[in-house]
C-alpha cells in the first residue's frame, strides 16, 4: 500500500514538474503575399485603427499627428515588420519572422526578372518595381543581396518614405 501510494505521489510531482505555461501568441504568423502587397489580407493602406485589431501583438505604435517623425507608424520590432500608416507602405526588414511569398530577403539582385521583369526606378542601392497595388522596392546590401523591402499603395510618382 505504502508503494502505490509512493508511486502515485512520485508520479503526480513529476507530471507536474514538466507542465509548462504557455502563452498564446496573439498574432497568427505572418504571411507577406509581395504580389499583392498584403500582409494576412491587410492592406498598407487600411485604418490604424483595423491594423492594431488584426494584429495586437504590435511592439510600438506611433499616432498620426503632427508631432510624428514618419507620420505614425505601427511596429513588430519582434518580427522585423513595421506599417508606416499615414505613409501607406509596409517595411520588411532582414531579420523578419514569417512567410513571403517570393524569398526575397537575401536573394541577389539579378535574380528577379523572371518574376517581377524590369524595375521601374534603379538606384546603386535600391530598385523599385510597379506592382499592380503601387510600388515595391528593394534595397540592397554591399553584396548586392535584398536586406529591405517596401511595399506602397503610392506609385512611384508620388511615393513618400520615411528617411
Amino acid at each position: 500500500m505504502k508503494t502505490l501510494l509512493f508511486t502515485l505521489l512520485l508520479l503526480s510531482v513529476t507530471i507536474s514538474a514538466t507542465s509548462q505555461l504557455k502563452a498564446k501568441d496573439l498574432c497568427d504568423p505572418f504571411v507577406i503575399d509581395v504580389l499583392t502587397g498584403q500582409v494576412n489580407q491587410v492592406k498598407a493602406d487600411w485604418d490604424p485603427e483595423q491594423i492594431k485589431k488584426k494584429f495586437p501583438c504590435f511592439t510600438a505604435t506611433e499616432a498620426e499627428n503632427a508631432g510624428a517623425k514618419c507620420g505614425g507608424t505601427i511596429t513588430f520590432k519582434d518580427k522585423d515588420l513595421v506599417f508606416f500608416t499615414s505613409r501607406d507602405y509596409i517595411e520588411i526588414g532582414e531579420n523578419f519572422k514569417g512567410k513571403l511569398s517570393l524569398q526575397l530577403i537575401g536573394a541577389a539582385r539579378n535574380s528577379f526578372f523572371k518574376t517581377l521583369g524590369h524595375p521601374k526606378l534603379k538606384d546603386a542601392n535600391w530598385d523599385a518595381y510597379q506592382m499592380q497595388y503601387g510600388t515595391m522596392i528593394l534595397y540592397y546590401n554591399k553584396a548586392g543581396k535584398v536586406n529591405k523591402v517596401q511595399l506602397s499603395t503610392a506609385s512611384t510618382e508620388v511615393i513618400s518614405l520615411c528617411e
